[in-house]
């Protein structure tokens, strides 16, 4: 797998994932290029300095900030070893399930919402779905190699699943109870639709409830990842305050 930006790439250099190789821009002293060099020599992966055409080639885009990394493809975890994780820290499980999310920096932005609000895991489908890759991963600023990420066959299966070990499962969408108004302070698991079709009449069928986010504005829609940010601070906002 490429992964690229500083930030990913020093993100993946501290995972205990193993690394082929760090390519650095050549001529391009920026510290924090530096800082990455030092990381790399630490971790004994051999760095290499390239012209930035080499490096825009490698990467696919030239959006790669002077650090191009290859490394292993990125590993899937079970929906069991997400909620063994939430069973091993002893807090109530909060997993984000995406049903048919194809845009990668959606997925990358997801990630990186879900991992900063403390969710333990995201569910994607392997079909019609982005998957976790060097674009994902530069749009989740890293927080992909911090964060359990579970591809399963059938979303709805794994609804199912997590409601015969007791996770309370919500929709995210429009016809629903507002989100400040819903405990969300159990095991609770959250679907978020797709960016154009938003989510499917049987998986949305199969949920616990609905919950939405109340809009002011002419625009009536939220972006995903924007919704999924939403609705975390909100399950984090109840949580923090049902500890006082």
């Amino acid at each position: 797998m490429i992964v690229y930006g500083k930030n990913a790439v020093r993100e993946a250099l501290l995972s205990e994932d193993p690394v082929e190789k760090l390519l650095i821009e050549k001529g391009n002293f920026d510290k924090s290029l530096n800082e990455l060099i030092k990381i790399a020599k630490t971790k004994n992966v051999l760095v290499s300095f390239t012209d930035k055409r080499a490096l825009t080639d490698k990467a696919g885009t030239a959006n790669h900030q002077g650090a191009v990394l290859i490394k292993g493809e990125f590993e899937y975890c079970s929906l069991e070893d997400i909620l063994s994780l939430a069973s091993q820290k002893n807090e109530k499980t909060l997993i984000v399930l995406l049903d048919g999310i194809t845009d990668p920096h959606n997925l990358g932005a997801v990630l990186r919402c879900a991992e900063c609000f403390g969710a333990h895991g995201i569910v994607i489908p392997k079909h019609r779905s982005a998957v976790v890759n060097g674009t994902v991963i530069k749009t989740s600023a890293g927080a992909a190699e911090h964060i359990l990420v579970a591809k399963v066959t059938n979303i709805n299966d794994a609804i199912r699943e997590l409601k015969q070990k007791g996770v309370w499962v919500y929709a995210a969408d429009f016809d629903g109870e507002p989100i400040s108004s819903t405990d969300l302070t159990g095991n609770i698991a959250i679907v978020i639709g797709s960016e154009g079709d938003g989510i499917k009449r049987l998986t949305k069928e199969l949920c616990d409830g609905t919950v939405t986010i109340p809009q002011f504005g002419k625009v009536n829609s939220l972006n995903a990842s924007v919704a999924a940010g939403v609705i975390l601070y909100e399950c984090v906002r109840q949580r923090c305050g049902s500890k006082k």
